[in-house]
């Protein structure tokens, strides 16, 4: 994913805030959150990948992500990049109102939808906001209808973090049903998670250890 160097100016935010002014919605209720296949092999690379309307980072490429929405406001794949800089840099209220924005004019048959909400997901993740993370991946794959292979651990983690220990191990299950040979143990963690920061991993460990101590059978 693109990331800051240093956090964005309060030139450049304020400019930003000022064209892309919104009202989110209010969170959902929490629903138990479990797997709903017993396998999830299905490789989702258009998904699973940053969007990238401009190559760049820091104040440069915010400057030139801002100069094509002010030209074209409903520039979906730059105001989606915009979210995950300002994010990235420490302004999630201003990141969450711009990919609030790109999906109010997305519908859920457009490329852009599905790399917009995962990515949106895990910006919230990061900025410690993993129920929100949850609600997003959630809205994604009920609206696919898919079994992505990015499912299990991704939601293990995020609901590990939110100390619902029982789903998080029956998520990492699904992981090791649909790949044994990658998920029984930890030791490949960074090959196939690269993208993961360290801490991630670390608690992707404590969800292996809570399966192994004792593995949940499919129902």
């Amino acid at each position: 994913m693109l990331n800051l160097k240093r956090p964005l100016s309060g030139r450049v935010l304020g400019a930003a805030l000022a064209a892309c002014l919104l009202v989110t919605g209010g969170a959902a209720a929490q629903s138990r959150l479990v797997p709903a296949s017993e396998f999830y092999f299905a490789e989702e690379a258009r998904t699973t990948r940053p969007v990238i309307a401009i190559r760049g980072e820091g104040e440069a490429v915010a400057e030139a992500l801002l100069k094509v929405i002010a030209r074209k406001p409903r520039a979906q794949a730059e105001t989606a990049q915009l979210a995950h800089v300002a994010m990235s840099g420490g302004r999630p209220e201003l990141g969450v109102e711009l990919y609030e924005r790109v999906l109010r004019d997305l519908s859920t048959t457009e490329v852009l939808y599905r790399p917009v909400l995962w990515n949106y997901g895990w910006d919230l993740l990061r900025n410690g906001d993993p129920e929100a993370a949850l609600e997003r991946w959630d809205t994604l794959v009920k609206a696919r209808n898919v079994t992505a292979d990015w499912m299990p651990t991704t939601f293990a983690l995020a609901l590990w973090q939110l100390d619902r220990k029982d789903e998080a191990v029956e998520w990492y299950a699904a992981a090791v049903r649909t790949h044994p040979d990658r998920w029984s143990y930890p030791d490949r963690y960074e090959e196939l998670l690269p993208d993961w920061l360290p801490a991630e991993r670390e608690t992707l460990v404590k969800v292996q250890q809570a399966w192994q101590a004792d593995p949940p059978q499919w129902r």
